[in-house]
């Protein structure tokens, strides 16, 4: 039988001037630490029989290696030593984009090639030494390897009656890359599963599993998660940067005076601090740099989540699990029995668990956690809703981060103009004297660029003594929102200055904010 088909995966591979020859594999050049380089200026020098190539290297080269070398690079090389670090630091840019793998994606898909499935990857691997494996791996390793090097958050495989689309998160946004046949869309999903070590039997229920995976030496772990549906299993993976997990309040994109009240907060020996947002809005990683800030041999800090996304050196973290009856309040309850100075929970989701919160601070402990709230003082009238008393909701709550993720415009693909006076009046601007904007060309937006990043917006709200005294005697949401305006500005407030300053647009804004 002939090949089911040819894939070819159009990958970006920028390597600012470096080249490895295809002939040299990334485990070969790693192993005998050896990197090949196009010398510069080979072009201009091939008439006068200058070498081709430079072998950049960070081990002293034995004979072996060298006649290898010499067999590769039949035109010649040059030598040129590197430190450890350079050679590591040059080794990964010109490797990372996998490219002998996106070049040749996916060869002849014949009956012999679907049984390569059965092979079960070591982990963790390094997807970089994977280039030789068999076709259908490949294809997954190099799906996971561009996903990486472009920031996508999630890649989302799916099937359907006549096709099979895998697409791309990236800053947000979804986007497709690549059309498998539908004919493979069974062993796909089952490597993934083996990957994972989900049973690849079992297709008529949701599965759960995580892969811990390698990339020229950057640790990544991958949650997995697989769905029956009509037309085949659809299967989420969602990739988490460990070095993501590294990050402090810093790199958040704070102004200076919301990073100092925050720094403030979340120093208080107790209380409760509250971070709200939709899913996907980064509120995770803005609780795991607060716990960044204050992680001191000093303190004990315990974490109970659903899942555990990063791990913190010196931070105690547990995971929930619904199987054994561990669940969020359960674990709080365990862990405050662990003498804790700080407890993060990863959510807070029933009366239960905000009721421990709620006792937890008040017995001494600085607790942060989540809601999906779409504003700051939301959250006081969703713990409310909930069933926690005003009186003891105003005597722990000590603040609330709201917080949204929009797009970065690409300053490439930026211009200018002046708003008319509906979008000022959307923005709170003066329409007799606009000031310029930012909007992404129309050229751009039609092939789908403009942004490149994302950045955070926020709104901070501190509990002073008079919303303590209006949560305590039952005030409207409307009455706690005109106290705290007086002196927090609000996440749309917020955003509007990045809209001035151009680092995004108003239609980025209003897409983020319009339900908030």
């Amino acid at each position: 039988m002939g090949s089911l088909c040819r894939l070819r995966l159009t990958l970006r591979h920028e390597l600012g001037g470096l080249m490895h020859t295809p002939q040299i594999s990334y485990s070969y050049a790693r192993r005998f630490g050896v990197l090949v380089e196009l010398k510069p200026g080979a072009e201009s020098t091939a008439a006068e029989q200058q070498p081709t190539w430079v072998v950049r290297h960070c081990k002293p080269l034995g004979v072996g290696v060298l006649a290898e070398l010499g067999r590769k690079l039949p035109d010649g090389f040059a030598l040129d030593w590197l430190e450890t670090d350079e050679f590591e630091r040059r080794l990964a840019r010109a490797y990372e984009g996998g490219s002998s793998v996106a070049q040749t994606m996916v060869d002849d898909l014949g009956d012999g090639g679907l049984d390569a499935l059965a092979h079960t990857l070591n982990a963790p691997i390094d997807l970089l030494e994977a280039d030789d494996e068999a076709p259908i791996i490949r294809l997954i390793n190099a799906l996971l390897s561009e996903a990486v090097r472009e920031g996508a958050s999630d890649i989302h495989i799916e099937s359907f009656e006549t096709r099979m689309v895998v697409r791309f998160r990236v800053d947000g946004m979804l986007r497709e890359v690549l059309q498998p046949p539908r004919a493979v869309a069974g062993v796909i999903v089952s490597r993934i599963k083996v990957m994972a070590n989900l049973d690849i039997a079992e297709k008529r229920v949701p599965q759960d599993g995580r892969i811990s995976l390698r990339l020229a030496g950057r640790p990544v772990d991958v949650r997995v998660s697989t769905l029956p549906s009509g037309q085949g299993e659809r299967v989420v993976l969602r990739l988490l940067d460990k070095e993501a997990g590294r990050l402090t309040l810093d790199n958040l994109g704070l102004t200076r005076d919301l990073q100092t009240r925050l720094n403030a907060l979340i120093h208080r020996p107790h209380g409760i601090l509250l971070v709200t947002g939709p899913t996907g809005s980064g509120k995770t990683t803005t609780l795991y740099a607060a716990l960044s800030e204050i992680n001191t041999r000093e303190r004990n800090i315990l974490t109970v989540e659903d899942p555990i996304e990063y791990y913190l050196d010196g931070v105690g973290q547990t995971q929930v699990n619904p199987k054994v009856e561990m669940t969020f309040a359960r674990g709080l309850r365990a862990i405050l029995r662990q003498d804790p100075d700080v407890v993060m929970v990863g959510e807070i989701r029933d009366v239960e668990t905000a009721e421990i919160a709620v006792q937890a601070s008040l017995t001494g402990h600085l607790v942060l956690s989540t809601l999906h709230t779409n504003s700051a003082v939301g959250a006081i009238t969703r713990l409310r809703d909930m069933g926690v008393e005003p009186f003891l909701l105003s005597s722990s709550l000590i603040g609330v981060l709201a917080q949204r993720l929009v797009r970065r415009l690409d300053a490439r693909y930026g211009e200018a103009y002046l708003p008319d006076a509906a979008e000022c009046a959307l923005l709170g601007l003066d329409a007799e004297h606009p000031p310029t904007l930012y909007r992404v060309e129309e050229s751009a937006r039609q092939r789908g660029q403009g942004y490149l990043g994302r950045t955070g917006i926020y709104e901070l709200i501190a509990i002073d003594a008079t919303a303590r005294h209006l949560i305590h005697e039952g005030a409207a949401e409307s009455a706690i929102e005109a106290q705290v305006r007086q002196h927090s500005p609000s996440i749309h407030q917020y955003g509007v200055e990045l809209v001035r300053a151009g680092v995004t647009t108003t239609e980025e804004l209003l897409r983020v904010t319009a339900s908030g």
